[in-house]
């Protein structure tokens, strides 16, 4: 087996054993390292994919132009309220009368209100968006102009920004009378009867469960594919000349825009097939939902090659950032040379080793040789991951 040979084998194993550490986080719903909250801009790329074409093409267009979007906190924070609101208003139906109802009722008052501040500084106008006649014209013929009907709708979209939850629905609503019963004890002081009778609703009502779980994959696989673009954008060596080819090469927003819009149609035509198996009642039916369902595989495999083909161009980028920091720190020592030999000219009392001298080319030559090698290693994957669409 010759070397190109054998790089390609290499090559991929590893492209095949990080598409089964991404399928296996999705089955899962989980991820295993502790998880952050996404930035904006890659929170609204996904949002994106969750639009229309026209108003997507405005959303990206005004990232790209460096165009504000309003953000009260994280959009990671705005989904956990969504999820939130909707369980206690799921839960506070079949509640009677009493300390968790009216604890529950305070929770859902509390978060409905933080919802709407969320929507109005989303939706309503503000300093991000142009509000005079000339300034609304100048952004429509830019083609970033939104109205207060599609900021609705891109509100609507980052409240499904992809981020973990804490548990089951009832230990999240555990979470909540405890986050209220803390508010009261404070007022109520420990040990009094008040502080008594609310710790034990608060235990009634569940226990506190934390980790790193997602509502379902497709929502793990978005979280995934939008830290992977993340990683590439934060990367020194990914906006250093070394790479200045391959970021030409692909277009990682619009990438990270398909994989989101993909992701979205796919659910919800799995949703509508899973609606119609429930509902079949003959054979041939159930088996034609069936056939159509299994059509669908392909295009999930692609999607997780995909987020796959992200995250080992992250991790060859933390690579190469690790060796151009290296190089960086070699080429501080070698632009001392000037100032030792005026030292030593000066003194005369020590002579620099030609070795040393030697050894140090011979490092920089092989953190050269390592950015070639990252630089040809990019291309192939990149070409990979911008083919067969």
């Amino acid at each position: 087996m010759t070397e190109a040979e054998a790089d390609d084998v290499f090559g991929t194993e590893r492209r095949d054993r990080m598409a089964a550490e991404v399928r296996r986080r999705c089955v899962s719903a989980r991820v295993d390292e502790p998880v952050v909250d996404l930035s904006a801009p890659t929170a609204l790329l996904l949002a994106a994919g969750h639009l229309d074409g026209d108003l997507r093409r405005a959303v990206v267009c005004r990232l790209k132009a460096g165009r504000e979007f309003p953000a009260p906190g994280s959009y990671g924070d705005l989904r956990r309220l969504r999820d939130e609101h909707e369980l206690l208003t799921a839960r506070i139906a079949d509640l009677r009368a009493g300390p968790v109802y009216l604890l529950v009722r305070h929770r859902l008052a509390e978060v409905g209100r933080r919802l709407a501040a969320w929507r109005s500084e989303v939706v309503g106008p503000g300093r991000s968006y142009s509000t005079g006649v000339r300034a609304v014209r100048r952004d429509r013929r830019d083609g970033v102009h939104l109205d207060p009907a599609q900021r609705e709708l891109l509100f609507e979209a980052l409240a499904r920004t992809p981020a973990p939850v804490t548990g089951t629905a009832f230990d999240r609503l555990g979470a909540t009378v405890r986050s209220v019963t803390a508010e009261r004890l404070g007022q109520a002081g420990a040990g009094s009867p008040v502080s008594t009778m609310l710790d034990r609703v608060a235990a009634a009502v569940g226990g506190d469960s934390s980790g790193q779980s997602f509502t379902d994959g497709y929502d793990t696989l978005l979280y995934l594919a939008g830290r992977g673009y993340e990683r590439i954008e934060g990367s020194s060596a990914w906006r250093s000349e070394h790479f200045a080819v391959q970021r030409y090469q692909v277009d990682l927003a619009d990438e990270l825009v398909q994989i989101a819009t993909d992701t979205a149609d796919l659910r919800v035509i799995r949703d509508e097939l899973s609606v119609l198996s429930g509902l079949a009642r003959t054979d041939a039916a159930r088996a034609q939902v069936r056939a159509r369902e299994a059509a669908l595989d392909p295009v999930w495999d692609q999607l997780v090659e995909r987020v796959a083909g992200l995250a080992r161009i992250g991790d060859l980028l933390e690579r190469a950032d690790l060796h151009l920091r290296s190089a960086r720190a070699i080429d501080r020592t070698v632009s001392l040379d000037s100032r030792i030999d005026d030292l030593i000219a000066r003194s005369g009392s020590r002579e620099l080793s030609t070795d040393n001298l030697h050894h140090v080319g011979d490092q920089i030559g092989d953190v050269d040789a390592l950015v070639l090698d990252y630089r040809a290693t990019l291309h192939r994957e990149l070409s990979e991951l911008t083919s067969g669409r």
